[in-house]
């Protein structure tokens, strides 16, 4: 765990140097002073709602489970990007199944289930807006290929999720086999693990649960090109709506990136890479990343820490799940 940690603050100061490399600081200050309020609260308001459609997706996605309380999900789901955000090399994933498991009687196995459901509706989602967007503006290789890829891993990832799903007793049985190859101690934990993971993917069979995820997952995503755009109306950057998709797009690629807490560095170098794409200059895409980011993680930060005394964790709780 420390190693990727340690990993993660480097990659992160790396892409924090390129980012800031030949930028004058007074140039970013500048960019600052002629930003329009009025669009970047509207922009904030979408980011608030983004979280509570977030919390509303989760419990629908857990329904099969456990019915649970709206206010929770809410503040769980805060308290859960916070430490993501928080936590360097994405180690604060586990912090929303560990605490829904403290505060539920759903297994910590089957949480992690929902969370790769929640993952693979946001795939597919982003997946149907870039392919609209192709009608209207053609992506750049860099682009394309990686795209082509995770599409691909999406595709193979969803096949083997629905076939744990609808053949429950044959994947335990390949997966025994496999497990045979350990241990009896190690293979029957791992065997009772994958077993309440297939629990926590049983939102697949219920086609009412499936229609409010997918009809959260589009609100979710295209408000948040919405608050995106508006912050380009903020800037006063003549870019259209299909520029905002392109820029979530390729930071979304780039936060994945298991890097320092924060997201610092791997943002804002992404953020500029997309924004050069639409010929808007460093200097100004830097100021862009700089706002977005501290917009972004502001409102994580403030309505994580409003509920962090109420649903708290360690650092070593999730160390002790990631082993």
């Amino acid at each position: 765990m420390k190693k990727k940690i340690v990993i993660g603050v480097i990659l992160g100061a790396v892409l924090l140097y390129l980012s800031f490399r030949g930028i004058r600081f007074q140039s970013v200050a500048d960019g600052l002073k002629n930003i329009g309020y009025g669009y970047v609260i509207a922009a904030l308001l979408i980011m608030f709602l983004i979280q509570a459609f977030r919390a509303l997706r989760w419990g629908a996605i857990l329904e099969p489970l456990e019915k649970v309380d709206q206010l929770l999900l809410f503040a769980v789901t805060n308290v859960g990007f916070l430490a993501i955000i928080a936590i360097p090399a994405r180690l604060g994933e586990l912090a929303r199944p560990y605490l829904i498991n403290q505060k539920t009687h759903i297994t910590l196995s089957s949480a992690l289930g929902t969370i790769l459901i929640e993952r693979l509706s946001d795939i597919f989602t982003i997946m149907l807006m870039l392919a609209v967007s192709l009608i209207f503006l053609s992506m750049p290789p860099w682009l394309v290929k990686p795209g082509i890829l995770l599409f691909l891993t999406t595709m193979a990832t969803t096949t083997t999720v629905v076939f744990m799903v609808m053949q429950p007793e044959r994947s335990l049985r390949i997966i025994k086999r496999i497990l045979g190859l350990l241990p009896d101690k190690y293979a029957l934990l791992l065997n009772r693990f994958v077993s309440q993971l297939i629990d926590g993917l049983a939102v697949i069979k219920n086609p009412r649960c499936l229609l409010r995820i997918i009809f959260f997952s589009l609100i979710i995503w295209s408000i948040n090109v919405l608050a995106i755009y508006l912050l380009f109306l903020a800037f006063g950057f003549d870019l259209s709506p299909v520029a905002a998709f392109i820029l979530m797009v390729v930071l979304l690629v780039g936060i994945t990136i298991p890097t320092a807490p924060g997201f610092i560095g791997n943002w804002h170098y992404f953020c500029i890479l997309a924004l050069g794409l639409f010929g808007i200059a460093k200097a100004e895409a830097l100021t862009f990343a700089v706002v977005y980011h501290f917009l972004s993680v502001g409102i994580i930060t403030i309505l994580g820490l409003i509920f962090l005394p109420f649903y708290s964790f360690s650092l070593s709780n999730l160390r002790e799940r990631d082993n």
